[in-house]
């Protein structure tokens, strides 16, 4: 090349492979955030009336010691997806209501409402033991 010429052509390949790997990373990573959550609400006094009684249900208690019945039958953490999935079609309104110990840790009561979901559950009630 001579001294003094200028560049006409601009290299743009360069350019194009950085920008279709930064796309091709953005639609890999764009999944994992966009997770989606547990809906919580609180109830409200009268909520209540007209409701499918708790029996019709099906009720989930976790004990302090991490113990689980389903509709009052001992289940243990590796039974609870099978007890769930013949549970949850047979309830009217597949509801599922966990009555949990405070003393129980997030993560016991996040993974059996994550599995009744799974499972088929469209509503999810959390109560707290008195």
């Amino acid at each position: 090349m001579e001294e003094g010429t200028s560049i006409n052509k601009i290299n743009l390949t360069s350019l194009v492979d950085v920008s279709l790997t930064l796309v091709i990373i953005f639609m890999v990573a764009a999944p994992f955030v966009m997770q989606t959550g547990i809906k919580v609400t609180s109830s409200k006094m009268g909520a209540a009336e007209g409701k499918v009684a708790q029996s019709e249900n099906v009720n989930i208690y976790l004990s302090a010691d991490g113990k689980i019945k389903v509709n009052g039958h001992p289940v243990s953490w590796e039974q609870l997806a099978a007890a769930l999935r013949v549970a949850i079609p047979k309830s009217k309104d597949r509801m599922v209501i966990l009555l949990a110990s405070p003393k129980n840790h997030v993560k016991q009561i996040v993974d059996i409402l994550d599995c009744a979901r799974q499972e088929g559950a469209v509503k999810l009630a959390i109560l707290k033991e008195r």
